[in-house]
């Protein structure tokens, strides 16, 4: 799940530049991410982040991480999740070249091993989009209404 949250905000931020998400919580059976965007996505919109985030999963990129200098780590990546008592080393998961972040999480060792994205909501109220999602089945469901 701390894999497919990676690829997700890495979509969603190249697709509508709203950064990471804000907020997340993540579990195993489903987890969500919050993020400020000023408008819905429609369903057409919510399938197409689902889409690339499985051709994203389907490339078959090595997750890695290394450890930088809390000083690197401000410079280079979106650190406002991480607790003020992070310390001084800070561990990065990469995603090939496509994603890097920290994060304290397990993570896949190859994107393959994720098994399927799918969005089961999508919802939007005063500037947050949530996304709610899970891992390993289908569960997308055609004609969904995502509010825009």
């Amino acid at each position: 799940m701390h894999t497919a949250e990676h690829i997700l905000n890495s979509v969603m931020d190249k697709m509508y530049h709203c950064g990471r998400s804000f907020n997340s919580h993540i579990e195993s059976k489903k987890s969500k991410c919050d993020y400020h965007i000023r408008k819905g996505l429609s369903d057409k919109e919510v399938r197409a982040v689902e889409r690339t985030v499985n051709e994203i999963i389907k490339l078959d990129i090595p997750v890695g991480e290394e450890l930088v200098s809390r000083r690197e780590a401000d410079e280079k990546y979106f650190t406002g999740k991480l607790p003020g008592d992070a310390g001084e080393t800070i561990r990065i998961i990469t995603i090939g070249n496509f994603d890097a972040c920290p994060c304290i999480g397990q993570h896949v060792k190859n994107t393959s091993e994720i098994g399927t994205f799918s969005i089961t909501s999508a919802d939007f109220n005063e500037g947050i989009l949530r996304i709610r999602f899970r891992i390993g089945q289908e569960v997308s469901q055609p004609g969904l209404r995502i509010p825009a």
